[in-house]
């Protein structure tokens, strides 16, 4: 460890990429196990459409986040923009789909779980697409600025969150149930 240290404390020693790498799959792995430990316990004692209130809510914010890509003096103005505009809006539409779905969900509307779908598969592909991008472009992480935490802390979560929203989404579930082991 104190090796790992020391080499990160010289000068181009450590790859960006692989720093950039590490920090997205360790993100990753904690959301997983935070979802395994606690949140997926807790939604199981909910019914479908108030777990998926508390999965979808969140993205109503933190997808506004990601209009950072196309703004001047967060990101380097190297960044590509065929990383930073799709994935800017793409973000946004995310999030504008999740105000309508957490509508629909809250006041329970007919068509609040078709909207759900809707935010879910396009946010979903929208965060794949940006790290296929990101591949494809060689993004260097130091171009993301500022950003690179929304890739790096905000993501992972978020990509979790959507694997969750399609398991609810998928699972055969009684329509009757109010609370309790909905979900199995």
């Amino acid at each position: 460890m104190q090796y790992l240290v020391q080499m990160s404390l010289v000068k181009g020693a450590m790859d960006p990429r692989a720093v950039f790498g590490i920090s997205i799959l360790m993100s990753l792995v904690s959301s997983v196990i935070i979802v395994m430990l606690f949140a997926w316990p807790w939604l199981r004692t909910m019914n479908r459409n108030d777990a998926l209130v508390r999965l979808v809510a969140p993205h109503m914010f933190l997808r506004f986040i990601g209009l950072s890509f196309i703004v001047p003096g967060v990101v380097s103005p190297h960044l590509p923009s065929a990383f930073a505009i799709p994935a800017a809006w793409g973000d946004f539409t995310a999030g504008v789909l999740a105000i309508i779905a957490t509508i629909g969900l809250s006041h329970r509307t007919v068509w609040a779980i078709a909207a759900v779908w809707f935010f879910n598969i396009e946010g979903a592909l929208d965060l794949l697409f940006a790290f296929i991008e990101g591949a494809r472009v060689q993004l260097n992480p130091g171009d993301l600025g500022a950003a690179f935490f929304i890739v790096t802390a905000i993501v992972p979560p978020l990509l979790v969150s959507h694997a969750l929203v399609f398991r609810l989404l998928t699972v055969k579930h009684d329509r009757t149930t109010a609370g309790g082991k909905e979900f199995e």
